[in-house]
């Protein structure tokens, strides 16, 4: 009970500085910075989902990433549906798509599976570059308007996006709390561990696989309405593979199959380009073998690594305590033994 009092306890803290964080930083630069990073949070959290919890790595998540915002885009600016509509239609046919690719994709296995995805966000990225007239383009597509106003609440403001964004992440990281800690989360565990093993079980692994990609793409999707209605410019370089490989370098750097990775690693590679700003293109000569050096030194991921750590300490207490304890009892055996030698020879 004790642990899952800190837990709430750390929880709260972090959500009371994210409520906080535009009073206490007025820079612009900052809060624009921190709402991209919460809706990159959100994209890893799908990645997360399929790859940390069900094990197989799927490179397809930046192109479903690429069809979750310009759905929204083209559904907002050339069809002229109100945006909240298009908001959810747009999540709605990206998860159909992922439907699609999951039930073609999940018949490979292993490093099939990686290749295959992979390719599959090439095809996305390369439809998208090349159909111009739907997409525009290397030209871009411009346009695509700010969140519509539910009743009272305006979202016309960066301060108010930001608050947005804030809501759905919050919102994904319960769902995925509850979805981890509940039989269903155990069931794509076991399928981590041994798909063999869970077959044997009666588990249903091609369904369970399915659920939890279809899950992670729907994710992945809204990350991406969300960056099209604040960035409001999309290109086609938002379904290259180098933004795969950034959603990866976070999810790594934070910790696979925890579900504070995507925080962490987001939080931290941010920080660590942000600050390496000044050396232009000589800032990978740094970022480059401290991100290595993150990674063989943590290979669990930083939050991987703390509840290691943890894990290790309480074991080792657990195993002191267990240690004295039997130490007690053979002590008081050995006196109780004294005892009745005393008796029998008085």
């Amino acid at each position: 009970m004790a642990i899952f009092e800190k837990r709430r306890l750390w929880l709260a803290v972090l959500i009371a500085l994210a409520i906080l964080f535009p009073l206490l930083v007025t820079n612009g630069y900052y809060l624009h910075m921190m709402t991209i990073s919460y809706i990159w949070m959100i994209a890893v959290y799908g990645l997360n989902l399929f790859t940390g919890y069900t094990g197989y790595l799927s490179l397809a998540h930046a192109g479903f990433f690429a069809i979750g915002a310009y759905s929204l885009g083209i559904l907002t600016v050339k069809v002229g549906w109100p945006f909240w509509l298009a908001f959810v239609s747009a999540c709605l046919l990206t998860t159909l798509i992922g439907v699609f690719v999951g039930l073609v994709a999940l018949r490979t296995k292993e490093h099939f599976f990686a290749i295959y995805t992979l390719c599959v966000g090439y095809i996305i990225y390369l439809i998208i570059d090349k159909w111009d007239s739907l997409t525009g383009g290397v030209r871009g597509f411009i346009g695509i308007p700010a969140p519509a106003d539910i009743g009272p609440l305006s979202f016309q403001t960066p301060v108010a996006q930001y608050y947005l964004v804030l809501c759905f992440l919050v919102a994904v990281i319960f769902t995925m709390y509850r979805l981890v800690y509940s039989l269903t989360g155990r069931t794509y565990i076991a399928i981590r561990n041994s798909e063999e093993l869970a077959l044997t079980l009666g588990i249903s692994t091609m369904k369970n696989k399915l659920a939890s990609f279809v899950l992670s793409v729907f994710f992945t999707s809204l990350a991406g309405a969300l960056y099209a209605s604040f960035i409001r410019f999309l290109g086609p370089d938002i379904a290259y593979v180098s933004v795969m490989f950034d959603f990866l370098t976070y999810l790594l750097v934070g910790g696979i199959g925890t579900l504070a990775g995507p925080v962490v690693g987001t939080l931290l590679i941010t920080f660590l380009s942000q600050q390496l700003q000044f050396l232009q293109d000589y800032r990978m000569l740094i970022f480059g073998p401290v991100l290595t050096l993150l990674i063989i030194f943590y290979p669990h991921g930083m939050a991987g690594g703390i509840i290691r750590l943890k894990a290790k300490r309480e074991e080792a207490r657990r195993l002191k305590l267990d240690t004295k304890r039997a130490a007690a009892e053979l002590a008081a055996a050995s006196r109780q033994e004294r005892s009745e030698r005393y008796v029998k020879e008085g």
